[in-house]
């Protein structure tokens, strides 16, 4: 989660919502990214979404069955769905989102047993330290 936060603060000094992503299999990280909206000017530049696709080029498979994926925010409901057709093992996670959160605030896509993929999930590490970040960003921008 130390290195989600890490790609969080670079985020927030390129300007972008500070959310950090990275994901592990067994205990190397194969990808870690941040989210990059603005500056690729791509509505689905989520940093799940880019650390995903950075896995999925390192295994060379889009399954990334027995894989972390750490975030620090809940994901929204496009990256919920990525982690589930991606086949993400497991979720660990440090704010909540109220206002999107696709896994438990808002919904509960990850473990919903009409899909044909369950996500194990951790939720709340270290997330003072991941919602502070989000906090001290906004307040800048207003």
């Amino acid at each position: 989660m130390r290195q989600a936060i890490i790609e969080a603060q670079i985020a927030a000094s390129e300007g972008e919502v500070p959310v950090g992503a990275v994901i592990v299999h067994g205990n190397q990280i194969i990808a870690s990214a941040h989210n990059q909206r603005e500056q690729l000017k791509d509505p689905t530049a989520h940093a799940e979404m880019i650390a995903i696709t950075q896995a999925t080029e390192s295994f060379e498979s889009w399954r990334l069955e027995n894989c972390t994926i750490y975030v620090t925010l809940e994901p929204c409901p496009m990256c919920a769905g990525a982690i589930l057709q991606a086949r993400v093992n497991t979720l660990v996670y440090g704010a909540d989102d109220l206002k999107s959160g696709a896994v438990k605030s808002l919904f509960n896509l990850l473990n919903d047993p009409r899909l044909n993929h369950r996500c194990n999930i951790i939720s709340g590490i270290l997330a003072e330290q991941c919602g502070t970040l989000l906090t001290e960003f906004f307040k800048k921008k207003r």
